[in-house]
């Protein structure tokens, strides 16, 4: 039986906004949008491969916040486990360094504005669900709710 071998993704935010990455490699996934990411390498925990990930693929200083609930089947022997992140103070802008031509800042209205991988879409749509909890939980700290509803709109 062969070992599973995971792939962390992040679920990369900027306040309510999720970062989205276009591939531009292999051909079959290029131009479609991802969480970037990448495999976990021996003798590495996920979270240490989400951060060297992240300044591998796009230039930037992050830190792992919590695991997304979940677990995700790839092709075998590979399984996707999502981590939120954000960027550290002092870090650069994201840009695409490594396998991505393009990256997007996406609002929890803006998430399926984007053609994501099949493989990413369950792993998004928790992370969709979680930002639109904190949505709904900004506006029950005092936002006004019809300003709360024009945010969704």
């Amino acid at each position: 039986m062969t070992e599973r071998i995971v792939v962390v993704g992040a679920a990369l935010l900027d306040g309510d906004r999720l970062l989205a990455a276009r591939r531009s490699a292999p051909p079959e996934l290029a131009g479609r949008w991802e969480l970037p990411g990448g495999k976990v390498e021996p003798g590495e925990r996920p979270e240490e491969a989400l951060v060297r990930e992240l300044r591998e693929e796009l230039g930037v200083d992050a830190r792992t916040v919590e695991r997304v609930p979940g677990e995700w089947p790839l092709r075998p022997p590979y399984a996707l486990q999502v981590w939120t992140a954000r960027l550290e103070p002092a870090s650069a802008a994201p840009a695409p360094l490594q396998d991505h031509d393009g990256l997007r800042w996406l609002t929890p209205g803006e998430i399926w504005d984007v053609d994501w991988l099949d493989q990413d879409i369950p792993a998004v749509r928790e992370v969709a669900t979680r930002l639109r909890a904190g949505e709904r939980a900004g506006a029950d700290a005092g936002e006004p709710p019809q300003a709360a509803a024009a945010d969704r709109d």
